[in-house]
């Protein structure tokens, strides 16, 4: 039984045109011999009737901070409507689909309500289903505990449900079709030449999507790198073959570089070693207040990092009741230059440098790991800094 898993986001089931173009997909792949597994999102963004923003918009916030459970429940209906709809849609074509929340597709998780991690996955129900010639049209982002509680299981989490489901059924590949064609060498709003990539490596495009890229999430490119399931980006509202992710990735691609992509809202500190002993406690002080940080780099008398600007204020005041000092700016952006064959190639830290320096913009900090080479700049230059190392290896 060659099992496909194919996952459709909130704008491809946000309107009767758009389901439409899902239900060719389905019928494709039925065409071509495979057994369709699909996994919806909830319909639309915040706005839309049934988007899960707009169900949240529903109870005061007193009420989700207090009710985890009753919380998740709400927060699971979104995908719940979007299966029955997308099982008439399917009908409608003469396909039998049966909509299936999380848990009776089988999923089990622990009972960390809101931010549920999966525990297991019990296949019978679907493998049943695709036995008789039926489709199951899964609820993605939920599933249930021990206790038969629906739970969610974060953001994005509907990428989890289909990587998921691809591992548990042991699939061909798992689709997961959105609003663009793909993974691109840089965001295309930023960079007008930008490209598709074509193929690539989990462990590439797990540091496109930790870094900012909204494409696909993490978890879902560590699960299906965990079980060798290929996963595919593909656009719903049309035919490209979209972007193929496997271990092999695209041996033939000559660039060192596959990629750029950026997160802002970063701020920079600096602290100043003083008598204080809070100074050598510091990192730890903050991972106990749940304050990230990034590119550090740590010297004799001083340390340098990121956190991101929503814990600013936290930080400031954590700052203060440990007496130390910092100094810091504010608006910056880290750009992320992603390759998996920059490994042991001498001179390419030089060439960003090089091709920033050209263009007059100022590397505030830089860090590298084996296939990633971070430069922290000042978000008004972000877009030129982006254009600039695009053209600099050549990636359109």
């Amino acid at each position: 039984m060659k099992i496909l898993v194919q996952k459709f986001g909130g704008t491809s089931v946000s309107t009767q045109e758009k389901r439409k173009l899902v239900v060719c997909k389905v019928m494709n792949a039925k065409e071509e011999g495979y057994f369709p597994v699909v996994v919806v999102s909830a319909m639309g963004r915040k706005g839309d009737p049934y988007a899960t923003d707009t169900l949240l918009s529903l109870i005061d916030d007193n009420f989700k901070v207090a009710n985890p459970l009753a919380l998740d429940l709400l927060m699971s209906c979104g995908e719940t409507i979007s299966t029955v709809i997308m099982c008439n849609e399917l009908n409608s074509k003469g396909i039998d689909a049966v909509p299936l929340t999380g848990g009776q597709a089988g999923i089990i998780t622990d009972c960390n309500y809101n931010n549920a991690a999966i525990l297991n996955v019990d296949t019978k129900q679907i493998l049943s289903i695709l036995q008789k010639g039926k489709i199951p049209v899964v609820a993605g982002f939920q599933g249930k505990d021990e206790n038969n509680y629906i739970t969610t299981i974060g953001r994005g989490g509907s990428d989890v449900t289909a990587a998921i489901l691809g591992a548990a059924l042991n699939a061909v590949e798992t689709q997961i079709y959105t609003d663009v064609d793909g993974i691109m060498t840089a965001d295309p709003r930023i960079v007008s030449e930008a490209t598709l990539i074509k193929k690539i490596s989990y462990d590439e495009i797990f540091q496109f999507a930790d870094q900012g890229a909204k494409v696909i999430h993490p978890r879902a490119v560590e699960i299906s790198r965990k079980y060798n399931i290929p996963l595919v980006i593909k656009n719903t509202m049309n035919n490209c073959d979209g972007t193929v992710i496997s271990n092999l990735g695209n041996e033939g691609y000559e660039s060192i570089i596959t990629g750029i992509t950026h997160m802002n809202n970063r701020v920079q500190i600096k602290i100043c070693k003083n008598s204080d002993s809070s100074y050598e406690d510091l990192f730890d002080i903050l991972a106990e207040n749940l304050i990230s940080i990034d590119l550090i780099n740590v010297f004799p008398k001083e340390k340098i990092f990121t956190i991101d600007e929503k814990d600013f204020i936290k930080f400031q005041n954590l700052i203060k009741e440990i007496n130390l000092v910092c100094s810091f700016v504010k608006e910056c952006s880290k750009i992320s230059i992603i390759g998996s064959k920059m490994r042991g190639i001498p001179g390419v830290m030089a060439r960003i440098l090089k091709a920033l320096t050209r263009e007059k913009i100022e590397v505030l900090q830089t860090a590298d790991s084996h296939m990633t080479i971070w430069c922290l700049v000042e978000t008004e230059y972000v877009e030129g800094a982006i254009n600039a190392l695009h053209r600099e290896f050549k990636l359109g």
